[in-house]
């Protein structure tokens, strides 16, 4: 690129200057109207804030526990649960593929005796619970919605969100266990079953959050990632489900990354792209229409050099979540480019989203850079580049061919390798990484997982396998089969399962046998 010309991380030229030629036609849109542009509320946070999440999860149910009330007490708003390898790919503790990844990356949830401990004095009905789980979601929801029959909660008033979306997972980030198609099965099932037993539940958080991760540009994160809202969509549609019923209860999971204007522009365009795409699909009800999306803060865009340094991007990212509208945000701890978070940096992620809450400002009005010819012009031209991708892959056969024959893979690594290159000739400028970079050793508290966890669960299941009513587990396990194999949606079964304390492996095992595994 020639010195003279600045780009957007998507590629988009920056103008030295815009003017009001720029921006395009006023269409006097008011907040809260189709299509959406400038935020889902007429009043945005005037009337409600954004809900303020901290990712956690970690070692043992008890120990995430402890970080959840702690969490609680300094004014989080909502939970949101991080899950390790073996629950997130449906592998017992005591699996053999568990070993060395036990409690890791999450807690390890091995039957509802884990969520029992996971959410002891924790009301569910209370509590909005966030789960970035995909291909095992349909187990860790019935897990969720067994303790709150066990709590007596009113299920008519559980909130939360489970992500189960398996699309990207294939795309970009690898915890799939079955082939595409039966997994659009799972996922329409728990549609179905949702919108009658706990209709305020969110069925699905479609994710361009780990898209971004992969390496994908701002422009490809929201192309894909609407891309394979339409094909959830689709399924529903297909299976007879009533798009102002189910459509409601989508969200989708954005990254948030350091090109503060660039960020803006793209949540206000996917807004936008989106209504369309939903009023096209058939939908009439505007809350059907509407894109509510949760944030959280780009992991890959923080350094394990001057780890403080951290504290700032987070700062920025924040304020372009914000800016852009999102409804609900998690921040990241300055320390996770070395480790989870320790408890201290967690707090500062978390302070972080409430000094922006109330003492910037920017909350006072909804959607304050509007009409500033750079917004504007960005918010077209982000537009445009993502149509121009989401019409490549529907001339594909939509987002699962276009998965099956590596489309989405392959632009995602070349855009990966292009931004490579440019940290690495010094076009794109890292502090600390590429430039002011310092010899200094930082002593930053790290947080570490001891080994001996996997023997703790590995316990624990064995004493679980010994006092629960083993014949009831074997009949209960063959019922799924047998819904499996019918065709009947698995929902109800997999409740009945999990109350019976058969293990997240034994279901997800009855799943394997009849659909085979992903390869």
């Amino acid at each position: 690129m020639n010195n003279d010309k600045r780009y957007t991380d998507s590629g988009i030229e920056i103008k030295s200057l815009y003017t009001s030629a720029d921006a395009g036609k006023d269409t006097g849109e008011q907040p809260g109207t189709f299509p959406f542009t400038r935020g889902i509320q007429p009043d945005m946070y005037r009337g409600k804030l954004w809900t303020m999440r901290q990712y956690a999860g970690f070692s043992t149910a008890e120990e995430s526990n402890k970080r959840y009330h702690y969490l609680l007490s300094q004014g989080v708003m909502g939970l949101s649960v991080a899950f390790d390898l073996p629950t997130q790919i449906g592998y017992d503790s005591d699996h053999p593929l568990a070993e060395g990844e036990v409690g890791k990356v999450g807690v390890a949830i091995d039957s509802l005796e884990d969520i029992e401990m996971l959410f002891d004095g924790i009301k569910l009905e209370e509590v909005s619970t966030s789960m970035t789980i995909n291909a095992t979601g349909y187990i860790l929801l019935a897990f969720y919605v067994a303790l709150a029959k066990k709590q007596g909660a009113d299920l008519s008033k559980i909130t939360g969100t489970i992500q189960n979306d398996i699309l990207k997972e294939y795309a970009a980030r690898g915890t799939y266990i079955y082939p595409p198609k039966p997994s659009m099965r799972i996922i329409t099932d728990i549609f179905e079953w949702c919108s009658k037993t706990i209709p305020k539940w969110n069925t699905i958080s479609i994710s361009g959050y780990h898209i971004r991760e992969a390496g994908s540009t701002a422009a490809q994160e929201i192309a894909f990632t609407l891309s394979n809202g339409k094909a959830y969509v689709k399924a529903a549609l297909e299976k007879g489900l009533d798009i102002n019923v189910f459509g409601k209860r989508l969200s989708f999971f954005f990254n948030a990354h350091n090109n503060l204007f660039e960020e803006v522009a793209k949540f206000r365009a996917a807004r936008r792209m989106w209504a369309t795409i939903m009023k096209e699909l058939g939908a009439t009800d505007v809350k059907a229409q509407m894109l509510r999306f949760h944030t959280q803060t780009g992991g890959s865009t923080l350094t394990a050099q001057q780890p403080l340094n951290n504290v700032s991007r987070v700062t920025l990212q924040t304020l372009a979540a914000v800016l852009g509208g999102t409804q609900s945000l998690h921040t990241n701890g300055y320390d996770e480019a070395l480790s989870l978070p320790t408890e201290e940096a967690a707090k500062i992620a978390l302070r972080t989203q409430q000094i922006v809450a109330f003492e910037s400002g920017v909350t006072d009005t909804a959607d304050p850079l509007a009409g500033s010819y750079f917004i504007e012009a960005l918010t077209n031209e982000v537009e445009a580049k993502a149509l121009e991708i989401i019409n490549q892959v529907d001339a594909l056969g939509g987002s699962v061919s276009a998965i099956e024959s590596g489309f989405i893979q392959d632009e995602i690594a070349k855009s990966a390798y292009i931004y490579q290159q440019q940290v690495e000739r010094q076009e794109k400028i890292i502090v600390g990484v590429n430039r002011f970079v310092v010899d200094e050793k930082y002593n930053t508290p790290l947080l570490k997982i001891d080994d001996s966890i996997r023997s703790l669960q590995v316990e624990k299941l064995r004493a679980l396998k010994n006092k629960r009513n083993n014949q009831q587990v074997a009949a209960y396990l063959s019922r799924l089969s047998t819904a499996v194999k019918s065709g009947e949606n698995i929902m109800p079964f997999v409740v009945d399962a999990v109350e019976q304390y058969c293990t997240l492996g034994e279901i997800a095992d009855c799943l394997r046998n009849e659909f085979g595994e992903y390869r």
